[in-house]
């Protein structure tokens, strides 16, 4: 009989993600490498095994250094190639630097401006999430603005072809971005025929925030509806993103024209084709009936 050789392991710690009351993710927690309360929230950036450095607000995952090309090569690339000549784009948020990285790509682009109410953000994932911004933050074609970003759009008097907003969900410093007030002043700042693009939660688990949207665009933009993403992280389903703008043609684009756009712009992508941009906008039909239940209500 073998002589028993076990040896008590500590129970490693774990992260247990406080988006939902009734169920949720965890991650173990291999290292921290940072942990603070900025002036606007609770930051924490740690390693973990499967998805390597993990950045959390408020008791929220954002962003995974594992997944993350999914989130913003499909915030980023939808509207862009949509749009097919934007010049000038505005963040708002986006403190990682991600939505930056892949909208730099686009060779037509003359400036970009991007506003992040935390600056502990961005120097945090400057420092632990390098690969996200890939040098992005140092372009000289980019402005950054710290401030918050209804502010920002409220004071705003300059045009952009596209807008992005690239929130924490609509809680804490996130909540004032999903506002009537807020999505009117993102019109009044877009140019003609200009895209708003948002991030709007995971539509199986939120499903009144995207009913929300859509009663909150009508009457801002001629043409509302979301797109999906299936982004691990963000579980519970796919992830919807909000669309907005008054030209009804550029969600309609076929495959053959943004194929041709993706072609002509010359860099590659790890999940963004132009099929997936084609199809990203059919959507489930528990969220289609969710749209008509708004839309009646």
């Amino acid at each position: 009989m073998l002589a028993s050789t076990c040896v008590e392991k500590s129970v490693a710690k774990r992260f247990q993600e406080s988006l939902y009351p009734a169920w949720g993710q965890n991650f173990r927690v291999d290292e921290v490498l940072f942990e603070s309360r900025t002036d606007h929230q609770h930051l924490i950036i740690f390693r973990n095994e499967r998805f390597g450095t993990v950045m959390a607000l408020d008791g929220v995952i954002q962003t995974t250094e594992k997944d993350e090309f999914v989130y913003h090569e499909m915030l980023t690339h939808v509207p862009m190639f949509a749009h097919g000549n934007a010049r000038r784009v505005l963040i708002i948020g986006g403190g990682d630097g991600g939505i930056l990285r892949e909208v730099l790509k686009h060779p037509g682009v003359e400036q970009v401006v991007q506003v992040e109410i935390d600056a502990a953000v961005i120097d945090m994932c400057k420092k632990y999430l390098p690969n996200h911004s890939a040098g992005a933050f140092e372009d000289p074609r980019v402005k950054i603005v710290i401030q918050d970003g209804v502010d920002f759009v409220l004071e705003n008097r300059e045009a952009f072809d596209v807008i992005i907003s690239d929130s924490t969900d609509p809680e804490g410093p996130g909540e004032v971005l999903f506002t009537s007030r807020f999505y009117q002043a993102c019109k009044n700042s877009l140019t003609e025929g200009g895209i708003l693009a948002t991030q709007n939660g995971v539509c199986f688990m939120q499903l009144d925030e995207l009913q929300t949207t859509w009663r909150r665009f009508e009457g801002i933009f001629a043409d509302r509806w979301f797109y999906g993403a299936a982004v691990p992280t963000y579980v519970g389903g796919i992830m919807t993103l909000a669309w907005g703008t008054d030209d009804p043609t550029l969600r309609r684009h076929g495959l053959e024209t943004i194929a041709e756009r993706v072609e002509q712009a010359g860099f590659s992508t790890r999940y963004y084709t132009p099929e997936i941009h084609v199809a990203a906008f059919a959507l489930p039909k528990y969220v289609t009936d969710a749209i008509n239940t708004a839309e009646s209500a």
